[in-house]
């Protein structure tokens, strides 16, 4: 087992693998921004290295900075997180050269499932449902042309290196085309500096469902049951829940199936998840797999009994899963309580926090790094807490949100609380009947 493991992270997510590492008896490093100097990750690690000014590139994106804090700590292990360099191949790559594990995927694993046309026709050698669409990247104008009229209309342009909604567009017939595929690749080029695009058949109606998996260095893999992602702002998930009302035991079982044998077709090793469409006649398509941690992962762990942090890092210190598959056996709901002004177009809301107060009771769990008195930086996600809620039935866990969210009171700033206790309120969502087009009409009510 490692001996000291460095986050290369900040905020709730670096908190939270710090956590599991002093449970596991392992010593902590947190590395900061000078804009961080006062979150709580820097003062509940056992060491903490400053790696640079507040912007993310000359900090938590400089590799140089992050392996030279691991070597000066003696650090024998770094866990990235999720987003910054949490799926990076190249800081996967030079972990390894430097003697450091990385907990996370492979770089070859990274590099295959990364790039999402590639991992596309991976899953197809797998044997896992694909959505229809384009052979690789689409070199011309003329092949989109093509492409679009042998799947049919309406279809989805997408960015190859993309997240984050850049670079998509859907396109409902042929003289929308030319239009969106030029603006899709000036967007993407400008956002990642790559301006590669494929296309896939839209989904109409769909939900956005995925399947966390952890696998082994044996090449053996499990899942651990789903997790609905629907209820998405431009692309940015808002709320998540499992199990998800959409989902029946025999289609559980068979997105279940196909994610292990995803993770096992390319032996992934550590925690991932495969994320998939579903329509309204509940058929499944492989949309991308996450090859980190996700934002998402504490209702998997409240219904399964799970530490995946542990899991983690157990994983890759050599030892093996056990195999199983799991199922919910509570309900459990995230909220995403961003920094931002939910009545002015979700628009950042940085500053200082005034009062803070944490709600609590059985089945809360609030993952935040944040307390009262604490200055929200401007240079990073809006993210600043997630409230987690378990209980027996999808109605219990909906009543006892409502009651959390009434006694959650942050002040100084605005934050997106307003915009969930009106979405709890909703007919439609009480009843679980939405998919990714909800918030389109969504209307927040001042």
């Amino acid at each position: 087992m490692f001996k000291k493991v460095l986050i290369a992270n900040r905020g709730e997510i670096a908190l939270r693998v710090i956590r599991t590492c002093k449970e596991m008896n392992i010593k902590t490093v947190a590395v900061y921004s000078q804009a961080d100097a006062d979150s709580l990750h820097v003062r509940f690690a056992d060491e903490a290295v400053c790696i640079g000014p507040a912007a993310s590139s000359e900090s938590y994106l400089s590799i140089p900075n992050i392996i030279a804090a691991a070597e000066i700590t003696n650090s024998d292990a770094v866990h990235p997180g999720y987003g910054f360099l949490s799926e990076n191949a190249k800081f996967s790559r030079i972990c390894q050269e430097h003697g450091i594990k990385f907990i996370g995927a492979s770089p070859d694993q990274i590099d295959s499932m990364g790039d999402k046309a590639t991992a596309k026709e991976t899953m197809k050698k797998a044997g896992v449902p694909c959505i229809p669409g384009s052979e690789g990247i689409l070199e011309t104008y003329e092949d989109a042309v093509t492409t679009a009229r042998k799947i049919g209309y309406p279809v989805m342009m997408k960015a190859t290196a993309g997240g984050g909604g850049k670079g998509m567009r859907a396109i409902m017939e042929e003289n929308e085309l030319q239009g969106a595929w030029e603006s899709a690749r000036r967007e993407a080029a400008a956002a990642f500096g790559n301006d590669g695009m494929y296309m896939e058949k839209l989904i109409l109606e769909p939900r956005h469902i995925e399947i966390q998996i952890i696998g082994d260095s044996f090449g053996k893999a499990c899942h651990l049951s789903e997790r609905d992602c629907s209820v998405q702002r431009r692309h940015q998930k808002l709320v998540e829940e499992t199990p998800s009302p959409f989902m029946t035991d025999k289609l559980r079982k068979k997105m279940g199936e196909a994610a292990v044998k995803a993770a096992e077709f390319i032996a992934y090793e550590g925690a991932g998840t495969v994320e998939f469409l579903v329509d309204k006649d509940r058929n499944f398509y492989f949309m991308e797999m996450n090859t980190r941690i996700q934002v998402e992962h504490p209702i998997t762990e409240q219904v399964v009994g799970f530490d995946l942090i542990r899991e983690q890092i157990k994983v890759a210190a050599g030892e093996a899963i056990s195999g199983k598959n799991y199922f919910p056996e509570m309900h459990s709901i995230e909220v995403r309580i961003n920094a931002e002004d939910a009545f002015n177009d979700f628009r950042p809301s940085p500053g200082m926090i005034t009062s803070f107060h944490a709600p609590g009771g059985h089945g809360v769990r609030l993952d935040t790094h944040c307390y009262s008195g604490y200055a929200i930086p401007p240079f990073y996600d809006s993210m600043i807490a997630k409230l987690i809620i378990t209980a027996r039935t999808r109605e219990e866990a909906l009543d006892k949100l409502k009651r959390a969210l009434d006694e959650f009171i942050v002040e100084g700033i605005k934050t997106t609380i307003p915009f969930h206790q009106q979405l709890l309120d909703n007919k439609d969502f009480r009843k679980g009947v939405y998919t990714t087009k909800f918030m389109e009409d969504f209307e927040l009510q001042e």
